[in-house]
This record gives structure tokens, C-alpha cells and sequence, in this order.
């Protein structure tokens, strides 16, 4: 059964350009081998940790989104971890996620063609009797 799942990973900040686009590359044919998928990568650069992971303040983070079974992410998150400059990853299934989101739109679709317009009542007619003085 395929499913989609985002993995994040940090690498070294001082890793080569290089050295992280044949990493990336080795982890998107890792995926294809095994029968998946990979939708997209994402460089989104060098950035501050909160804490500090493995004496390093700093790390350059990617998230790859891969379509595949749980095999194709088991074999993602062992080559992470024999790989050395990788700080950490952190693997995320995101499919129920987003069949809920998408439910949640057709919800919000349907009640904006199906909403009628508002009924507009008339204000009550004032009372025939005269008020008394």
C-alpha cells in the first residue's frame, strides 16, 4: 500500500553543496529501488537548532515528500543513520492528513453551493391602538 511520508533530516553545516546533492541523490534512487516515489526535496537551507545535536548549533536542513510502502521508509531511515553527517531525521506519515484536509475542502465546497440565501421576514406591524396618555 503506498502512502506518503515526509522526511526531514539535518545535516552538518559544514557539509559541501557536493556532498549533499549526492546525498540527496543516493537517498532518491534508494527510494526508487525499493519501489517508491519521490514527489519532492527540499533545500531549506542552513538554519539555528534549539539545542545543540552532536556539539553542532547549526544544520542544513532537507525534506524529501516520498510515495511508497513502509519498506522504502525503513530503508531511508537505516541509510540516515549509517550515514555520518546526518544530525538527525525525523520521519512523518502524511497521507491521513491530508484525506482529511481534502474532506474538510469538499465539506466547505458543498455548503458554499448548497447555502441558501438568507430569508428576509418583515418587521412586525405597529400595534392599530393609539398609546394612552
Amino acid at each position: 500500500m503506498n502512502r506518503t511520508y515526509e522526511l526531514m533530516f539535518i545535516v552538518r553545516p559544514d557539509m559541501l553543496d557536493d556532498d549533499l546533492d549526492k546525498l540527496v541523490s543516493t537517498l532518491e534512487s534508494a527510494v526508487t529501488t525499493a519501489g517508491g516515489a519521490v514527489k519532492s526535496v527540499e533545500r531549506m537551507g542552513k538554519r539555528r537548532l534549539a539545542y545543540a545535536v552532536r556539539r553542532f548549533h547549526d544544520g542544513i536542513y532537507i525534506l524529501l515528500t516520498v510515495e511508497g510502502g513502509g519498506a522504502v521508509v525503513h530503508e531511508l531511515e537505516r541509510r540516515l543513520r549509517v550515514t555520518e553527517p546526518v544530525i538527525k531525521f525525523l520521519t512523518v506519515r502524511i497521507d491521513e492528513e491530508q484525506k482529511r484536509l481534502d474532506k474538510i475542502k469538499q465539506l466547505r465546497e458543498s455548503r458554499k453551493k448548497v447555502s441558501p440565501a438568507p430569508a428576509v421576514e418583515a418587521a412586525p406591524a405597529a400595534s392599530e391602538t393609539p398609546a394612552t396618555a
